[in-house]
């Protein structure tokens, strides 16, 4: 059997990450895989977390099953903190995933099971999951751009171009923090995006992986608020990996809005039945410790404080890169990156010049052009400003 299995693709970042390990000069830096490091090129324990683990562990009387929706109070916890007090959580479902990749694909079977071969529209770029994981479940995946000439988000072209999605396709729009570009819609953007997915029928899917790494936890979330305050129906995919940092405890959450609580009861039972024939449960630890964190002042108090100095660090980063390549003589290149959000941003290099960033500098970012602002030790700013400077300047 396994001899009929013909040569499968290789996944980009992780051959990227890959050749990065096998990469014997000392100056190397790895841009690649979106995960926090610190200014000594960590991806810490959050202080928050380590605590909450004490205190799971002092406690910690059973690893009984949790069921096929994971943990209840994970759920509610989630849902209060992404949809607000008052936000509609009273029709709305959630279901614990695993990490928010998973949650993505519990979501995509979903709606493949509720109307087979539905059209899901999702930016170019996207984040490189996005297709796979869609097609995967037998949708039909359309694309919308969604940058300008000069890297920043296109609003007339996003409302041009969605402007065809018809009545019951699915648009799949992140929260915050846009993965790869950093290029994000204004909070008018935004309304203008409700008031185009109510007047045409179309249900926002929102890939939220990001928030309070942006503008601040409450900012972040807003466009995700408003969209479920205006549209009947909504999907969002949440991961706690980023701003928990629990990338390995692979923890998330698939909630569902809907117009009825039937609809929205049926829809719950179908994601538990997709996730039984998935994966069956979801892993408890990175729950519980999220669930510990919502529910203690204390903790979320000592969580949010950690999570405004990363999101400093990562704008900090930002604003030193711009800066030194703006005194380069790249200034065009620094606007366009001052401009961004979260823990990416798109440099204005071509897949060649990205090569010749890793070959000649020994800096390792994706071939689009995405790297990793989260994950740059303070220390390397110059040397990754001088190393795009000389691959702007040789053009």
């Amino acid at each position: 059997m396994l001899e009929l299995l013909p040569p499968p693709p290789t996944d980009p970042l992780w051959d990227l990450t890959y050749e990065y390990g096998c990469d014997e000069r000392a100056e190397r830096l790895n841009l690649v895989l979106g995960v926090y490091r610190d200014h000594t090129g960590r991806t810490p324990v959050m202080a928050a977390v380590r605590q909450a683990e004490i205190r799971l562990a002092e406690r910690s009387e059973s690893k009984e099953y949790r069921g096929l929706s994971g943990n209840a109070a994970f759920n509610r916890a989630l849902l209060t903190m992404v949809l607000g007090p008052g936000g509609g959580a009273e029709r709305a479902a959630a279901v614990q995933t695993v990490a928010g990749s998973g949650a993505l694909r519990l979501l995509a079977d979903l709606i493949c099971r509720t109307r087979p071969g539905t059209t899901v529209w999702i930016s170019d770029p996207a984040y490189v999951n996005h297709r796979p994981i869609l097609e995967a479940a037998g949708l039909r995946v359309r694309t919308y751009g969604w940058c300008d000439p000069d890297g920043g988000f296109d609003s007339a072209g996003v409302l041009r171009e969605l402007g065809r999605a018809r009545r019951d396709d699915v648009v799949l729009l992140q929260g915050c923090c846009h993965n790869p570009t950093g290029a994000d819609p204004s909070a008018e953007d935004w309304a203008a995006l409700a008031e185009l997915a109510v007047r045409d029928g179309w249900v926002p899917f929102v890939d939220l992986a990001y928030h309070g790494l942006g503008d601040g936890l409450e900012a972040d979330l807003a466009p995700t608020r408003l969209l479920a305050a205006r549209v009947p129906e909504m999907l969002v995919a949440v991961s706690c990996s980023k701003n928990f940092g629990l990338y390995s405890d692979r923890t998330g959450c698939a909630v569902v809005l809907g117009a009825s609580d039937r609809s929205v009861r049926h829809a719950e039972t179908a994601l538990q039945n997709a996730a039984r024939t998935l994966y069956s449960m979801p892993p408890e630890h990175g729950a519980a410790v999220v669930t510990a964190i919502l529910e203690d002042e204390d903790l979320r108090t000592l969580w949010r404080a950690e999570l405004d100095v990363m999101r400093g660090r990562i704008e900090a980063n930002r604003g030193e890169l711009t800066a030194r390549l703006d005194a380069l003589g790249h200034g065009t290149a620094a606007r366009a990156l001052a401009r961004q959000r979260g823990m990416f941003s798109m440099l204005p290099l071509t897949s060649r010049e990205m090569l010749r960033l890793r070959r000649e500098h020994a800096i390792y970012g994706t071939t689009s052009g995405r790297i990793n602002i989260a994950g740059l030790p303070a220390d390397r700013v110059p040397c990754l400003a001088r190393g795009i400077a000389a691959v702007l300047g040789s053009r």
